[in-house]
């Protein structure tokens, strides 16, 4: 029986039977799966390569889930890991007790984060962040003696994570109405409408943005606006020039506060080392997690202005909220030693050089394959888009599934891409590598992604 064997002498076929008969994988197709087993069995990393267990090595065009930013296999963490673990792997932060690496990080985010954000609370990873920018938000106008604020604002084409409040957020149809679990006073604004959110009602998309739904819902009612940077699962959407400045300005003439999502655009994917200092609006909280640690450790948390920890700080009774693993001690070394990596090594600059050779390879794309278009990119988070016209703006029809197609072609040539085709007609294909590519590992992606069209186009 192979449940009797020791797992080092499980061979991969072994292994990937066992994880068809026990593992529910998220995100994954669940029959699928059960009849196929999984689609590959990663066991090594090094620097952006990942490899199966027999050895063959893919380039990691997406950092796995936008997080790898110092790339795989960095045994420096690993060293860390082991010994924060052979010292205390884990202590509580419940009751005030706490850890010296999860002190020393909460400093150090301080110093790196934008503006007065200098406090924060550790969560275990991205969902949970959001969650918890949402609880705070409404708490903060509980102590304000508002408890009326309590409605969030997100935007059209969002992605926020799983938890049931952040999945009510996200926007993206299958995880948006996944088994009809929601919270309620929940809102989804039309995204990046600068005009509209500056006041200009007579633009024809007016209604449905975020200033739309402030005058309708009554400003005394919202507790929140939260947004990503950049759209990251919902189609690596930037947004326009100002846009950030305009929402950030709404929420202060409403008394709003400002949620930054930055799960993905944290830790130098923009170029910067936070996505929100690329059009210097300073949220009122800013959501991380991905990033932190590089996937080397689950960590998440939500960072605090100054006169939002000190309206908190004020509060004589139990907060309560809080997770088992917040502050988690060996997960906070991890991350301290992988910000110190990405300074030294200059991550975030790299990031900002590299945009240029990658948006340049997509952009010749674009100008090769007639079915390529709107190639985009900011830092080491970028994108095209498929279309069968993109002149006339004609999409494929469904059933050609041409980033589906485009993915697996790229994913045979041994790139792992990420398709995104949540809505119809959308074909998206983004690249989000670690921020420790050079300039031929550029030029090998966007190598792979040429063929990988080329020969989807020998197909229409």
């Amino acid at each position: 029986m192979i449940n009797n064997l020791s797992m080092d002498k499980l061979t991969p076929v072994q292994l990937a039977e066992l994880d068809r008969k026990h593992f529910l994988h998220p995100t994954t197709n669940p029959k699928a799966h059960a009849e196929n087993g999984p689609k590959a069995m990663f066991s090594e990393g090094k620097g952006i390569y990942v490899s199966e267990m027999e050895g063959v090595p893919y380039i990691d065009g997406v950092s796995m889930l936008w997080n790898v930013n110092i790339g795989h296999g960095n045994q420096e963490i690993a060293e860390v890991a082991k010994e924060q673990m052979s010292k205390l792997a884990y202590s509580s932060s419940f009751n005030g007790f706490s850890n010296e690496p999860a002190v020393r990080l909460a400093e150090k985010l301080a110093t790196l984060a934008p503006g007065n954000l200098n406090s924060v609370f550790f969560t275990s990873g991205g969902s949970e962040s959001n969650d918890t920018a949402f609880k705070l938000a409404r708490f903060y106008w509980e102590l304000n003696r508002k408890p009326l604020k309590r409605k969030i604002i997100a935007l059209g084409n969002s992605y926020h994570g799983v938890t049931i409040a952040a999945q009510t957020a996200t926007s993206i149809p299958n995880f948006h109405s996944f088994t009809n679990s929601k919270i309620k006073e929940v809102f989804h604004a039309k995204p990046h409408l600068t005009e509209c959110e500056r006041g200009d009602k007579n633009h024809p998309d007016y209604e449905g943005c975020i200033r739309d739904i402030v005058e309708k819902e009554g400003a005394d009612t919202i507790a929140a606006v939260i947004m990503e940077p950049v759209q990251g699962a919902g189609g690596v959407h930037i947004p326009p020039e100002g846009y950030m400045a305009a929402v950030r300005k709404l929420c202060d003439d409403f008394n709003i506060l400002l949620i930054a999502d930055e799960v993905i655009t944290g830790f130098g994917r923009t170029g910067t080392m936070f996505g929100s200092e690329n059009w210097e609006a300073i949220p009122d909280l800013l959501c991380f997690a991905k990033g932190v640690t590089s996937g080397y450790a689950q960590l998440g948390g939500v960072m605090l202005s100054q006169n939002v920890r000190d309206t908190i700080v004020e509060y004589e009774e139990v907060l309560s909220h809080g997770f088992t693993y917040s502050g988690h001690a060996t997960s906070c070394a991890v991350a301290l030693k992988n910000i110190e990596i990405i300074e030294r090594e200059n991550l975030v600059a790299n990031a900002k050089n590299m945009e240029v050779k990658l948006k340049a390879g997509l952009e010749y794309l674009s100008e090769k394959h007639k079915i390529v278009t709107k190639p985009r990119a900011i830092g080491l988070l970028s994108a095209i888009d498929l279309y069968q016209d993109p002149a006339n703006n004609v999409p494929f029809e469904e059933g050609v599934m041409a980033a589906a197609k485009v993915w697996e072609a790229c994913f045979e040539r041994k790139l792992i891409a990420r398709p995104i085709r949540f809505a119809k007609g959308m074909n998206t294909i983004a690249l989000a590598p670690p921020l420790i590519i050079n300039n031929q590992q550029i030029e090998d992606v966007v190598g792979i992604l040429d063929d990988a069209i080329s020969e989807f186009s020998k197909s229409l």
